[in-house]
């Protein structure tokens, strides 16, 4: 008896259920590691990458310059390593191990690592490859992203389809379901930027372009993603041992070869994030902690379900604080 109820937690007399997030490109920053300093399984994790990139990662991400760190094929691995190296020091600690595990967009990587679906080489490889053929696939200036927040998704949805109705050669489509009227279209730079007018003609609250020159998770990523696909196929994939929940179909895989369609059509596939916190809710999830610098992904969580207690770790005192909340 006393067992069973040291695996119970009294939060409203619920079972504490423990997922984990984990942020991917666009939460970097200069200097966003150095509240972990007194951890050093944090730069370990770091020493690890930098020896299969060539090059000094945890120099990049303390002294900079920003501009080197956001190129995407620095951005994108350096991101993995983030969120491994928060994840390592939080089981260091003591942290219990998550019942579920999700990222979002490139941030799925880390989750399948964390969940011993792919190692941690296996995905610095793909995550750097992936970099480097969604760059070269839509030339500098041709392709854009936008988030246009204050709509709901069948609006956005309908804009999308209307400027490509009238213009087949463009692409615009909705790319992040991010929170509950905060979405984010990608395609032709033209067509964002006419997307995002009209936006705000229906009563958007406000539309930004985003800084960047990738226009992720649309179709203009196809060629990226067959590319792509090729390095998939040389990689090897477990079962996964937590519960991993993906981008583009939110639903769990378990056989290497779904992991691998699943994580190509996830480049040119909408990041559905609403329905992974829903999904989360749905299955009693009681506690979510974004793993990983920034606090991008628990402010959409706080949008989504404002009852689930919400962590982000981005300092060794947040970390110990979430390990007791959630241990």
């Amino acid at each position: 008896m006393e067992d069973l109820l040291g695996d119970l937690y009294c939060f409203g007399g619920e079972k504490m259920i423990v997922a984990f997030t984990f942020p991917g490109q666009g939460s970097q920053s200069v200097g966003m590691l150095s509240g972990y300093s007194d951890l050093p399984i944090v730069e370990q994790t770091f020493d690890e990458g930098s020896e299969i990139l060539g090059y000094d990662c945890f120099e990049l991400v303390t002294h900079g310059p920003a501009e080197q760190l956001n190129l995407t094929i620095h951005t994108q691995p350096i991101m993995l390593m983030a969120g491994l190296a928060t994840y390592r020091a939080w089981k260091f600690l003591g942290g219990k191990t998550p019942d579920y595990l999700a990222g979002h967009s490139l941030g799925e990587y880390t989750a399948l690592v964390v969940a011993e679906a792919l190692t941690f080489k296996d995905a610095i490889k793909l995550v750097q490859y992936r970099a480097e053929v969604m760059q070269e696939c839509v030339p500098n200036g041709i392709g854009a992203m936008g988030a246009i927040i204050g709509l709901d998704d069948d609006v956005v949805k309908a804009i999308c389809s209307q400027i490509t109705g009238h213009n087949k050669e463009v692409i615009l489509e909705p790319a992040n379901f991010n929170s509950p009227g905060q979405i984010v279209i990608a395609g032709h730079k033209t067509a964002v930027v006419e997307g995002m007018e009209l936006a705000k003609s229906k009563g958007a609250k406000l539309v930004t372009l985003l800084p960047l020159s990738i226009p992720s998770h649309c179709s203009l990523m196809r060629p990226a993603a067959e590319k792509f696909q090729i390095l998939l196929e040389q990689i090897n994939f477990c079962s996964p041992k937590i519960p991993v929940l993906h981008n583009a179909d939110v639903q769990q895989h378990q056989q290497g070869s779904e992991i691998r369609k699943i994580l190509t059509q996830q480049i040119h596939s909408p990041v559905h994030w609403v329905s992974t916190i829903q999904y989360f809710v749905s299955q009693g999830v009681t506690h979510i902690v974004e793993c990983g610098p920034g606090k991008v992904l628990s402010g959409l969580t706080k949008r989504i379900d404002k009852a689930l207690a919400n962590f982000s770790l981005n300092d060794s005192t947040s970390l110990q604080h979430a390990i007791e909340k959630c241990n």
